[in-house]
């Protein structure tokens, strides 16, 4: 038999198991490296514009980030939570408030607010929920107490209305009661977006709007009618002074010219006494003669004769 049919085994065996022992040790510091991976990236968190990062160890805040950016956290015994930076809206629920003159009204009000330290916020409200709830309970009490020292007609009036300096007097108090509290959360501005009566009021406050209202209009008809009438006296007399006026200066011009007119005539007849004594004659027939006009008179009259057509 020749030498190269002969298989060494062991030799075969050897290194067969050194090949196989790389591979496990592949194996496994890639397994490690993709552990130290996930490791890291796990515990890698991007702090965002507009909010904070809440780092807790065993419950217990130990760090707040609130810089934008990339940070880490300890693995296995730290987490990450969120919370907002920017300003938030709440709507405020609705509530029923008593005014100064004894009536009932619905109050409808939004609040802005943020959170200025997330510490204190965690340490007295635990969520923001409840920071909420908190700051609803302080508003609704506010509002009651201002709004119950107004009547109804300063509230809901647009010319009485003070809500303008009732919204900044309502902020100040909340935050001052917040902060009272160190609840580490700002109200910027609380506002009434709605009043509104309880359904079972609506209809008699209505009504006495309308008669209200009736007699508002009947008070502006009545000064309308007055002014009216004033107006139209001081046309009438100042009418009449001008129409005055006007003929006294028309008789004043009409007797300057009936005097000048006499004294042309006057001027005219004197020249020829005869001729103005035929033309007044002739004047009184248009006045005293017409187609049924008779006359007795003495034929040797003036008169007769020129009438008869004697001239001589």
């Amino acid at each position: 038999m020749s030498d190269h049919n002969v298989i060494d085994i062991n030799e075969r065996s050897g290194g067969g198991g050194m090949n196989g022992r790389t591979y496990i040790k592949l194996g496994i510091f890639a397994v490690i490296i993709i552990a130290l991976l996930i490791l890291i990236f796990t515990n890698i968190f991007v702090v965002k514009e507009g909010e904070y990062k809440v780092i807790r160890q065993f419950g217990e805040v130990v760090r707040i980030d609130d810089t934008p950016g990339i940070s880490f956290k300890v693995p296995f015994v730290q987490t990450v939570t969120t919370l907002p930076k920017y300003q938030m809206a709440y709507d405020v629920s609705e509530a029923e408030i008593n005014t100064k003159d004894k009536k009932r009204m619905l109050i409808d009000n939004y609040a802005i607010w943020r959170i200025d330290d997330p510490k204190k916020m965690i340490s007295n409200a635990r969520t923001v929920e409840n920071a909420e709830t908190r700051m609803e309970e302080f508003i609704y009490s506010i509002v009651r107490t201002e709004l119950g020292q107004l009547n109804y007609d300063e509230i809901i009036s647009d010319e009485k209305s003070s809500r303008g300096s009732l919204n900044d007097r309502i902020t100040e108090q909340v935050n001052e009661l917040l902060a009272n509290d160190k609840y580490g959360i700002t109200v910027t501005d609380v506002r009434i977006k709605r009043t509104d009566l309880p359904e079972e009021n609506e209809q008699s406050v209505y009504t006495r709007m309308i008669s209200e209202r009736q007699s508002k209009a009947q008070e502006y008809l009545s000064i309308g009618d007055a002014e009216k009438n004033r107006i139209e006296a001081e046309t009438d007399k100042t009418v009449r002074e001008l129409l005055a006026k006007a003929n006294s200066e028309a008789e004043m011009i009409r007797a300057e010219g009936e005097a000048e007119a006499a004294k042309i005539y006057n001027e005219a007849f004197s020249k020829d006494p005869e001729f103005y004594s035929l033309y007044r004659t002739l004047e009184s027939y248009k006045k005293t003669i017409n187609d049924e006009t008779v006359i007795v008179l003495p034929s040797n009259s003036p008169y007769a004769r020129l009438l008869m057509g004697y001239t001589k």
